[in-house]
Parts: C-alpha cells; structure tokens; sequence
C-alpha cells in the first residue's frame, strides 16, 4: 500500500492561522512581482558589460550581494521592515535578470520565448501548490534529498563558471527545475501543514523557486527554440 503522507487533524485555531499565513504569503508574492518587473525593465537598460569583462568575478559579486540581501530579510523577518527587505531583494533579483533578457530580446523569437518560460513558470507553481493545498500531503520527507540536490546543483554550476561547457549549462538547467518543482511542493507543504508560520520567509522561499524555474525554464528555451535569424 502506499504511504499516506498526512497530518493528524488540527485544532480550528491552528488551520485558521495556517490559512492565514497562507493568504499572506500569496498576497505578498504577489506584491514582490511589482518590483521584480521593475527591476527587470531597469536590467533591460542598463549596461551589462562588465559582466562580460569579468565573467566569474561578477556572477560571484553579485552572489555574494543576494547572500546579504537574504540575511537582512531574515533577520527582519518579524518586523515590517522585513517586508520592505524582501521587495528590496525581489528589485535586486529581477535587476539581475538584465543580461539575460537583453540576450533573449535580440533574438526573434525571444520576447515569446521570455512570456512562455514566465507562463510556464507561473504554471508550474499554481499547479504544484494547488494541489498541495487542496490535498494537504505533508512533503517534508523531500527536505534532506533536496537540500542534497541543491548542493550538488550550486558545486556543479560553479565548477561551470571555469568550465563553461554548454552542455552541463542544459544538464544543470534541466535538474534545477526538477529540483525546484519539488521545493515548491517541500515549501508549500511547510506552510499549510504548520511547519513554517512567518509569512516573510515563506513569500522568500517560494519566491525563490518560482524565480529559479523561470530562469532555468528559459535557458532550456532560448537553446532549443531560440531563433537567431
């Protein structure tokens, strides 16, 4: 027989400050995205070309500045300026997304392949979380395999800064969303099963795997489908 991953039936106290958190988190993972946009249409003009110059200095400065930039929103977590935190780092976040749209948009095909790796993305999320949410499966058990992955993710594509070998690019693209399709199933069943209660960091959480999915989603897609005539 399979397992049935559930938890014991909760108090109406507990489900209702479950479903609060809930409608937090959507509400602002929904705001994030206003500043995403912006910080995406700033990427869009700004010029990129010392990250060229410095093709492993600057994605590892820029690391190091996200790294900070998580640590501020946790340790402000409680407040509301843990909210302002976490919109700054979603600014930052689509601010970085620059060179790549910037490649995208010159290709052909590129602002159709951009909208469909979003649409996917977006996709991705609302079916996974939805049926998490409806079901109430408790996918915790997937912590320690992801949390594995996820280091082997982060070693193989920092081995691809020196390396530059495309095909691990495809291959650590294809695993990362795989990887983060199952965090969204992780990090949603934390929040409607009890095991997260601040809704900041689990706008955070999510935030970051929807913008994972997007951005290995469209690397997939300008390498398969991209259209440089």
């Amino acid at each position: 027989m399979q397992p049935e991953f559930r938890i014991p039936a909760q108090s109406p106290a507990v489900v209702t400050e479950q479903n609060k958190v809930l409608r937090n988190t959507y509400s602002l993972l929904g705001l994030s995205m206003i500043p995403t946009v912006f910080g995406a249409w700033l990427g869009l003009n700004t010029s990129f070309a010392w990250v060229a110059q410095h093709p492993i200095a600057a994605p590892l400065m820029m690391v190091a500045v996200m790294i900070g930039a998580l640590f501020a929103v946790t340790a402000l977590r409680n407040s509301a300026w843990g909210v302002v935190a976490m919109l700054a780092f979603t600014f930052l976040m689509g601010w970085w997304l620059g060179p790549m749209l910037q490649y995208s948009l010159h290709l052909r095909n590129g602002a159709q392949l951009v909208g469909l790796a979003a649409g996917g993305a977006g996709a991705i999320f609302l079916g996974l979380a939805g049926y998490v949410t409806v079901s109430k499966r408790d996918f915790s058990f997937l912590g320690k395999f992801l949390f594995v992955g996820l280091i082997l993710l982060v070693l193989g594509a920092f081995a691809n800064l020196f390396l530059q070998v495309p095909a691990a690019s495809l291959t650590i693209s294809a695993v990362a969303l795989v990887l983060f399709a199952g965090y969204i199933l992780y990090d949603v069943s934390q929040i409607v099963n009890g095991g997260e209660t601040n809704y900041v960091m689990a706008t955070l959480r999510i935030y970051i795997d929807i913008y994972n999915l997007f951005v290995n989603l469209l690397n997939l897609l300008l390498a398969f489908a991209g259209s440089r005539d």
